[in-house]
């Protein structure tokens, strides 16, 4: 399996979502952190199973929550670009945002 590494702004974005959770419920914030990995260790699996969303980026729903993340199978890792809602449009929550290089 490939090592992964996050963008700073989809590491920030998975904080602010876990503190989100446990400001809601005790143990929701690490609740959605193991969801998160979970989805991280199937992406590491089988980097290709999900769905493309652009010619070198797939996305990857969590389990249990409205999350999907965005990532890029590169030759030696996997980067996560993103972890969002999956009702954001992506163009607001990736382009608008510069994260990806063209």
């Amino acid at each position: 399996m490939k090592p992964f590494h996050f963008h700073p702004e989809a590491l920030a974005e998975a904080d602010e979502a876990a503190k989100f959770y446990e400001e809601q419920q005790k143990g929701l914030g690490k609740r959605f952190i193991e969801a998160l990995t979970d989805t991280i260790n199937r992406i590491k699996r089988n980097p290709e199973l999900y769905r493309k969303i652009d010619d070198n980026m797939r996305k990857c729903s969590l389990l249990h929550f409205p999350y999907g993340i965005i990532y890029r199978d590169k030759n030696k890792f996997i980067e996560i670009i993103a972890v969002m809602l999956r009702c954001t449009p992506l163009s607001r929550q990736l382009f608008n945002k510069n994260k990806i290089e063209f």
